[in-house]
């Protein structure tokens, strides 16, 4: 069985989780994990990068939609950046890309308000 790459991986923005590999029913835990924490010192804006995700099943999504929730709640803005063609029809296919923000970059995520 082939080693799975690091599902979380580091991010220059204390604010940014940056997502790499397949993220499925065995990485989502990690990743809920991480998001809970994150969403735990309240930042005004929390960012998902998927820009090195190849893969996301329904797991994934639902982990993504309860940090939104979670951070909608405190009154925090929640974005996602980077989602590729793969991952996208995903996104589409759910109607989840009318429910997320979306933006193409980490950066263009950040300036919005």
């Amino acid at each position: 069985m082939p080693k799975r790459p690091n599902a979380i991986a580091v991010s220059s923005h204390p604010n940014v989780l940056s997502l790499e590999g397949e993220i499925d029913l065995h990485v989502s835990p990690r990743v809920s994990v991480s998001l809970r924490q994150m969403i735990g010192k309240k930042p005004k804006q929390l960012v998902v990068d998927l820009s090195r995700v190849t893969y996301l099943d329904s797991s994934g999504l639902a982990v993504l939609i309860e940090g939104m929730q979670n951070v909608e709640q405190y009154g925090g803005k929640f974005a996602i950046v980077g989602v590729q063609e793969t991952v996208r029809s995903i996104f589409d296919i759910a109607r989840l890309d009318q429910v997320f923000r979306i933006f193409p970059d980490v950066d263009a995520a950040l300036v919005a308000t």
